[in-house]
């Protein structure tokens, strides 16, 4: 046994990591690959599963995680933390639910999270960044109790998604079918700094045999884990389906309403000289006064040391209804119009515009405004041994964007949406319409034992700004490509194993808001629009996979070309919100290789590894003014080289227990790779009885949790406020302290 132990995980590390580069599931683009998906779901035998290999018979590097891993996790944590599993992923927050907005940084093989593409049930969430202009967060989107699963695509993501950012990988979040069954589902959680967590849901059962469909409520409530202030939550999410024949109409529509204070930015320097626990100054107004006068205590030599406070509002509606008909056996046609309103203020306390003469702070906020709508439909027809696939997306967004400042006078209440500012520094408008199609056709040949897909998307996204107020850029821009092709195989050694390769080429459309082209004066964007060109990669993967009896998984490797990368770099500090440089650093090549194995040790047991090589890499210097940045041969920043994770799952008797850590290579934070954060290890627990009846109520699980088990102190989120070319000084204030060890004890059953 003994001998066996070190051998097994890793072959399965190598298998499964190849299994995820195929699939892209549950996507009408890929109806012939999903049911070659469907027969591979769950293949680990028994109670225990981890992560699904999906991609068993197609060419894309794909996984799936399922309801068991996010029931498991720690309730309210973000769908997003909970893929930090997988190959090529890197996560980082500063609380324990990973759904703090402002710290979340998501990043897969190098591609940050506004490369990446994501949709829920189809319908487009932008790139989820925190100043978004065409979409929201999935932790906004949906409450996490009512996701049934997630795929992650690392590599070439369908040529159905809708989105214009995905250059790399992408997410698709699928939302639970109300339950066929009448009934209650609740769950509360108590936990570390005062946190409360109340969800509530009610089924209506199948209802003549041909509707059903529920609503759910949450509210959480938690004190952050240093300095004061609350992050807070209340959601409503409803979901119907109508079936009529071999036909169905799905609708949803979801409501939240987020209030969360920020922590304090901070670099290195500020670590060690002021500690981990350091924060803004919340409850002590003088202090903060003082500060801004210029008198520091406490080790504070900085007005950018600390502000009094900040944080972030955001209220989404988002709605979606979805028409699926099948026109016979081998026609199907699917589409879906969606609607989606956003206001949001981010506030911060700042010393650099007084109120008057007598209050040397002010508050500044951020304003935003989504309204969009839109409609994705996509036709997919079976001929023979060929399935075509055909669809279309388009979308039009208004989004308005503001710097405003607002008198105050003391400590207060200001986590509320205000308004007459006294002062606005700029305001702009951007309308950006959205056209993409696309064309496949997947077909098999040999008896089914090689698959080959090939096709090709184009896009046109076109930005309208205005400038309203101030002296940032108004203008037009424009990305359009009609021909992105895309093509991949799947060849079948035997019965279980199997290789495959695919390639794509992307493009991600130019943004629109706070940063970008347009958050540049008009001076810049007018010298520079015209030489500004869209960014574009092209992927390339290949990969094995096998299954056993008790070992299965995956190996593969990739490649990627990054052309025309462009960067907002930071001109001086975030609060003081100077307009940004857009930088073209020209070429960046990523190669790599990701492993996955799931070792079934027996009924009871299983142990799941996943490990990443990520080599991502400048190939060209940039100028900055008249200065020459030399950043080629340097990594590319926030883009760790290793990563690897472990997890042990155990359940028996209605006992269960997970145990995983994760390990986090060097990343570095300036573009010159002079300075970095080291690497961490962080673990986890899961732990907890299924009982499953008692009483009037059915499957009542107790369940406990414990974020960084270990109490690790690290630097966790880095970029917060952009990154820099160089910092000697270790003084760059743009990254967030991690979470320490929280404890949080759950309840959840039915009624």
């Amino acid at each position: 046994m003994q001998q066996r132990f070190p051998l097994k995980p890793l072959c399965l590390l190598v298998l499964q990591a190849l299994a995820c580069h195929a699939a892209l599931a549950a996507n009408p683009a890929d109806a012939a690959d999903a049911a070659a998906d469907s027969n591979l779901a769950g293949a680990v035998v028994g109670p225990i599963q981890t992560v699904e290999i999906t991609g068993r018979g197609q060419s894309r590097q794909v996984q799936n995680i399922n309801k068991t891993d996010l029931a498991e996790a720690l309730p309210g944590t973000s769908p997003l933390k909970v893929l930090e599993k997988l190959p090529g992923v890197n996560f980082q927050s500063a609380d324990p639910f990973g759904a703090y907005e402002w710290s979340t940084r998501f990043s897969v093989r190098g591609f940050n999270q506004n490369q990446l593409g994501f949709t829920l049930d189809g319908v487009p969430l932008g790139d989820m960044s925190y100043g978004n202009n065409n979409g929201l967060h999935i932790s906004r989107a949906i409450s996490s109790e009512n996701i049934g699963s997630v795929t992650v695509s690392q590599g070439a993501g369908a040529l159905a998604t809708a989105s214009t950012s995905n250059l790399g990988g992408t997410v698709q979040f699928f939302s639970q079918m109300p339950s066929d069954e009448l009934g209650l589902t609740f769950a509360q959680t108590f936990g570390s700094d005062s946190t409360s967590r109340t969800f509530a849901r009610v089924d209506t059962g199948l209802l003549n045999g041909v509707a059903k469909a529920y609503l759910s409520g949450t509210r959480q409530r938690t004190d952050k884990t240093k300095g004061a202030g609350g992050q807070n939550q209340d959601q409503l999410n409803s979901k119907f389906v109508f079936n009529f024949g071999e036909n169905k109409l799905t609708g949803f529509l979801n409501y939240s309403d987020r209030r969360e204070v920020d922590y304090q930015d901070v670099s290195p320097e500020m670590v060690q000289r002021l500690g981990y626990q350091w924060d803004n100054y919340e409850g002590d107004w003088q202090r903060a006064v003082n500060a801004a006068k210029g008198q520091f205590t406490g080790g504070v030599n900085s007005l950018d040391d600390a502000y009094y406070s900040a944080g972030g509002l955001r209220k989404d509606t988002l709605g979606g209804l979805t028409l699926d008909l099948n026109f016979g056996s081998h026609v199907n046609l699917n589409s879906t119009i969606y609607h989606h309103d956003n206001d949001g203020q981010g506030h911060w306390y700042t010393p650099y515009v007084p109120t008057d003469a007598a209050n040397p702070i002010s508050l500044r906020t951020t304003e935003y405004s989504i309204g969009r709508d839109g409609v994705t439909s996509n036709l997919s027809w079976e001929l023979g041994s060929h399935t075509v696939n055909f669809g279309l997306w388009g979308e039009r967004s208004n989004h308005t964007v503001s710097r405003n400042y607002y008198s105050v006078t003391g400590p207060a209440d200001t986590m509320v949406f205000l308004s007459k500012p006294f002062r606005t520094d700029w305001k702009q408008n951007f309308i950006t319409t959205t056209s993409q199609y696309y064309l496949q056709d997947s077909f098999s040949a040999m008896d089914g034992q090689l698959k080959f897909n090939a096709g090709f998307k184009g896009m046109d996204v076109a930005i309208n700004a205005t400038n309203l107020v101030g002296s940032r850029a108004a203008g037009t821009l424009s990305a359009e490509k009609s021909f992105l092709p895309q093509a991949g195989v799947n060849y079948a050694i035997s019965r279980d194993d199997e290789v495959f390769a695919s390639a794509s080429k992307n493009m991600r459309a130019f943004q629109p808001g706070v940063s970008g082209p347009f958050s540049q004066t008009q001076v810049a964007f007018d010298a520079g629009s015209a030489k500004l060109k869209p960014e574009t990669s092209v992927n390339l993967d290949l990969g094995y996979r096998f299954k056993r009896a008790d070992v299965q998984g995956s190996l593969a490797v990739y490649s990627a070309r990054f052309d025309d990368r462009q960067l907002s770099v930071a001109t001086c500090a975030g609060i003081v919100g100077c307009p940004s440089t857009l930088v073209n650093v020209g070429k960046v090549d990523t190669k790599g290789a990701e492993a996955i194995a799931v070792w079934k040790i027996n009924r009871e047991l299983s142990w799941f590894n996943s490990a990443t090589f990520n080599d991502s890499k400048y190939k060209s210097d940039y100028v900055d003014g008249k200065n020459l940045v030399a950043v080629s041969g340097k990594q590319v920043v926030d883009a760790p080289r290793v990563l690897f994770n472990t997890e042990a799952s155990y359940e028996n008797a209605g006992w269960f227990a997970r145990l995983g850590a994760k390990y986090t290579g060097q990343r570095y934070y300036t573009y010159t790779n002079d300075a970095s954060v080291p690497s961490f290890w962080l673990a986890n627990l899961s732990a907890g009885y299924k009982l499953k009846a008692m009483g009037g109520l059915k499957d009542l699980t107790l369940q406990a949790n414990v974020t960084n088990l270990f109490d690790k102190k690290y630097l966790g989120s880095i970029g917060t406020n952009g990154f820099t070319a160089t910092d000697p000084s270790h003084t760059l204030q743009s990254m967030l302290t991690g979470a320490p060890r929280q404890l949080f004890v759950s309840l959840n059953g039915k009624l």
